[in-house]
């Protein structure tokens, strides 16, 4: 299983970007995507996800109503679109997926830097 992360760079504060997230070596019909983020200096904290079969999304507080996450299934890609964004966005940006028949992440992408300047 791979999960090709990609879409980071540097933008001013207020702005937009989307992040992608390409995955392949299996079937993800029952699978949760999801972004995570890390701060220098900071744990690792979920930021999306969604269920690649229903479509469903959940999101941690600190971003809801700024960021969406879609999915494209002819693609098999998952979008992390990022607006009005914030100087405590900056952080490196992980897509992960969880494992057949778990709640588990396990499967990781690379990282992809996000850094917003005020």
């Amino acid at each position: 299983v791979q999960l090709q992360a990609s879409g980071g760079g540097l933008v001013q504060a207020g702005a937009s970007l989307r992040l992608s997230c390409t995955a392949s070596g299996r079937t993800f019909s029952s699978a949760t995507l999801a972004w995570f983020r890390q701060a220098p200096g900071k744990e690792r904290e979920f930021v999306g996800n969604i269920r690649w079969g229903d479509g469903r999304t959940y999101y941690a507080d600190s971003v809801k109503g700024r960021f969406t996450v879609s999915r494209d299934n002819a693609e098999n890609t998952v979008y992390l679109q990022m607006n009005s964004l914030k100087p405590e966005d900056t952080a490196v940006y992980y897509c992960a997926s969880t494992t057949p028949g778990s709640i588990l992440y396990g499967y990781w992408g690379q990282e992809t830097l996000v850094t917003v300047s005020s």
